[in-house]
């Protein structure tokens, strides 16, 4: 006989009821993995037989929806579709799923002690999954303290199967195994810490609105549908829906009917009072009173409003924002001072309050409220406003993800509790971030833990932006959310590793973890949109430095895309490999500018070459967004990138879309050569041999910079090297700090062999002072050979150490003049010491320097 799954709603508890587990983040519904392969019940056994899945007549539709996903996730992960029923006699192998209060079968195990009442009873969104065997009957219990609990019951065990909550949105392939056993045990989730955990979709033009009206038609119920599905198997229950130019009560009259029958708690944003939609005032405006979204100047109207918007909804399940801020996301009109500002909002709120009572009929305090702190509206909390009691008071970041206000220790707490509104994603000052995840996790928990820790607990909101590209920071938040205490400084590693083996198994996880949390690092230090050619220091070699460890990063995450499996490809680039390369990319464009601009305005001709390589990664850029766009996934993404990042100059984006920055580009009439006199740093002066302050030519011959040659820029040598270099020198200008008497200079030549009797030899005179004649080669011969000559040419280098006395005063200005004495001599590098010199095998890098 085919064993059937009964699906009931029982409240649960937070967290795995087993002690021992409570030291781990908890990244799942429950802290213990309780799926086999081997033994326990048998959701699909060895033999390839599913159980059923069965639930009461009298579930909620959001359950029962859920239970057809797991059906389809049992499927998708074993290969074998369970049967579904409501009614029926159950065989010896039952899965029960179903809530407390609404389903007779787990009312009965509750009173039967098989199920702990208090892990359920007047319980929050808990759920229990235990195993019950009674003679040869063995049951499996899926149940839940409300429809949400018993949801989140059973995307536990779709998750522990296999199927990861982001399998749609991020393309997870599913975990194929051929039979799926839930271990013995009692297993209970506990509470969730946070009452209310959800997303604000915001921004989201031209990206996400371009991308759901091109795949769904409009930002829609058939989109939402898959949104709401997400916040589900991530144990969330609250949306702010997207708000940029749409109603989503309006855009589509199923969008609140499908968040009902999903089970989501819908709200508004932090300026769209009552659940009506700042969009849906532009559109109806003129039916309300003047037409003026002014609570002094045209107050019934605006009454009116609320009411018909509330109304509309208050049979779904809503958390109303409450209160009032100026059209279109501004300060609210403002009557000539604080006192009269914030006792009108204490009197919009009570009216509000009004309409709430009179609507449902019932006390205002059932219905949730909250009022968000958001910009200026702190300052009318600071100032004492009165808020109702049982209104939640939502408490908000920056912008930038660094909490503003928290309740005062020792004070009196506010009765209805504090919620926080976070970001990751921002469109306003100093510059909008929306293109990629700038959010670093460690971070994002070190404000977390100190929000919860102040007794913020009964919302968390976190604004997504487009959700795509910050799926990793919103799964985070989401994680945290549920049980913040269990997220510590020394388990945040744990979190990125239980991510990336989600989304791409545990062969590639440590990896694909370490690239993800390194690009969070980098992108942490300065939002793309904010990144420019002046960012970082172009001389010091910090720009060189951030920008090749960029580029190595996109080289491992390249490496790794290369050998991950194919089904997991589509993942990745979303993931990992895309907003890696993106930024990598920005760097090296950016790097490029500032190279152009420094050399154009030192009149250097390979100005050029810098102005060609940031057209090309400019290019790239577009290619990369394309290949985004139309490549992943069969273009079920089209469009998600379009975010503007390129070429800021305000806050906003540029509105004709990226733009290129300026490239200068050298004639070679404006061309020169030299003019470089160098500074000290850190007691050395470090100048590549290109970099010279005057060369003079011989009659025949003339200095000639190899590009490349050596270990680091370019060589320097007299050519034709059959022509005489009587008269040929080049000199060297460079400023030291407190006028030494003496230094040594280290010199690198090529590893240039004595290929004429007498070897070669250089002339270097310091500030037409101190005269030496400095022998390059002399011993580089074959009776050297092991000691000496193999070594230099394996090095492909020969350094020789002069020291030269100073005069006592000389403005702390010096010039080093070198003339070859014999023809074939290659100049790589000169490095004045004065105490600082530094063994490296480079050399030491360049030091400042200005061009006269």
């Amino acid at each position: 006989m085919i064993s059937r799954i009964y699906l009931l709603i029982v409240p649960c508890t937070f967290f795995l009821c087993l002690a021992a587990m409570v030291s781990a983040q908890q990244t799942s519904g429950l802290s213990k993995n309780i799926i086999s392969e081997e033994t326990g019940f048998p959701i699909v056994s060895k033999e390839g037989k599913p159980a059923d899945l069965v639930y009461d007549q009298s579930e909620n539709i959001a359950v029962v929806r859920a239970v057809k996903d797991l059906q389809s996730d049992i499927q998708k992960v074993t290969g074998k579709l369970p049967e579904i029923s409501s009614a029926g006699n159950p065989g010896n192998f039952e899965i029960i799923i179903g809530t407390a209060g609404s389903s007779k079968q787990i009312d009965h195990f509750i009173s039967s002690k098989k199920i702990n009442p208090k892990d359920l009873k007047g319980k929050w969104e808990s759920f229990v999954i235990t195993t019950v065997h009674s003679g040869s009957k063995k049951q499996l219990i899926v149940a839940g303290s409300d429809r949400r609990g018993t949801i989140y019951g059973i995307y536990e065990l779709s998750r522990q199967l296999g199927v990861s909550p982001w399998h749609y949105w991020n393309d997870v392939p599913v975990q194929k195994r051929s039979s799926a056993y839930v271990i013995p045990g009692y297993f209970a989730s506990g509470e969730p810490k946070v009452k209310y955990r959800g997303i604000f979709i915001n921004d989201e033009e031209p990206a996400f609105g371009t991308w759901a009206r091109t795949r769904f038609g409009g930002v829609n119920s058939k989109m939402y549908s898959h949104m709401f599905e997400l916040l589900l198997r991530l144990r969330a229950n609250y949306l702010w829906p997207a708000m940029w130019g749409k109603a989503f009560n309006e855009d589509d009259p199923l969008n609140p009917k499908t968040a009902d029958e999903y089970g989501i708690v819908m709200g508004t944003s932090h300026h769209e009072p009552m659940m009506r939609a700042q969009k849906e005032w532009e559109n109806h405006r003129k039916e309300y009173g003047n037409g003026e979204w002014n609570y002094h100047t045209n107050k019934e109207a605006i009454l009116r409003f609320w009411e018909d918007g509330f109304r509309r909804n208050k049979n779904y399940d809503n958390l109303v924002t409450m209160g009032m801020r100026g059209d279109g996301d501004e300060p609210m009109h403002d009557l000539g001072s604080m006192e009269a500002n914030f006792r009108q909002l204490e009197q919009i709120m009570q009216d509000q309050r009004k309409i709430i009572g009179k609507v449902t009929g019932k006390p205002v305090k059932d219905t949730p409220q909250m009022w968000a702190l958001y910009s200026e509206v702190l300052e009318y909390y600071d100032k004492g406003i009165k808020v109702p009691d049982d209104v939640i008071v939502l408490l908000c970041d920056d912008n930038w993800g660094n909490v503003r206000r928290l309740p005062e220790l020792n004070a009196k707490k506010h009765p209805g509790g504090y919620g926080m509104y976070y970001h990751v994603d921002l469109h306003g000052a100093p510059r909008a971030y929306q293109w990629l995840n700038m959010t670093q996790i460690p971070h994002m928990w070190e404000q977390l833990q100190l929000t919860y820790s102040y007794g913020v607990d009964k919302i968390w909101i976190l604004n997504v932006g487009d959700l795509k590209p910050n799926e990793y920071p919103m799964d985070f938040f989401l994680n945290m959310a549920w049980n913040p205490a269990s997220f510590t400084q020394d388990n945040l590693a744990g979190y990125s590793l239980k991510f990336t083996e989600e989304h791409f198994g545990k062969e590639q996880a440590k990896e694909a973890a370490d690239i993800i949390n390194l690009y969070c690092k980098y992108n942490a230090r300065v939002s793309a949109e904010m990144l420019s050619e002046k960012t970082y220091n172009l001389q010091s070699g910090e720009f060189l430095q951030v920008k090749d460890a960029y580029l190595a990063l996109e080289t491992r995450a390249l490496r790794q895309f290369s050998t991950i499996d194919q089904a997991y490809k589509d993942t990745y680039k979303q993931i990992v490999l895309h907003p890696v390369r993106a930024m990598a990319n920005l760097y090296d464009l950016y790097y490029s500018v500032a190279m152009n601009h420094q050399l154009a305005q030192e009149k250097d001709p390979k100005a050029n070459d810098w102005a060609d390589h940031a057209d090309e990664c400019f290019a790239r850029d577009a290619g990369y967004t394309r290949d985004y766009n139309l490549n992943i996934s069969n273009g079920k993404w089209n469009h998600m990138m379009d975010q503007t990042h390129i070429g800021y100059t305000s806050w906003d984006e540029p509105k004709a879309g990226n733009v290129k920055p300026v490239v200068y580009r050298i004639t070679e009439q404006d061309a020169k050569a030299g003019g470089y006199v160098f500074e000290e740093k850190n007691g050395v002066v470090v100048m590549e041999a290109e970099h010279f302050y005057k060369a003079e030519a011989a009659a025949k011959s003339k200095w000639t910079v190899i590009p490349d040659l050596g270990r680091t820029l370019s060589g320097m040598a007299l050519m034709p090297y059959t022509e005489t270099t009587d008269g040929a020198s080049v000199s060297y200008q460079f400023k030291l700090k407190d006028n030494p008497s003496e230094v040594k200079i280290h010199f690198f030549f090529d590893s240039t062999l004595p290929f004429k009797k007498g070897g070669h030899s250089i002339k270097a005179d310091m500030n037409k002072k101190d005269s030496k004649t400095i022998g390059i080669n002399q011993d580089l011969t074959w009776a050297n050979n092991y000691s000496k000559m193999y070594p230099a040419a394996a090095a492909r280098l020969v350094e020789k150490v002069e020291s030269f006395t100073l005069p006592e005063n000389n403005n702390g200005i010096h010039t080093l003049t070198i003339e070859p004495l014999d023809p074939g001599i290659v100049l790589y590098k000169i490095v004045i010491d004065n105490g600082g010199y530094e063994e490296t095998y480079l050399k030491m890098n360049e030091s400042p320097y200005k061009r006269n």
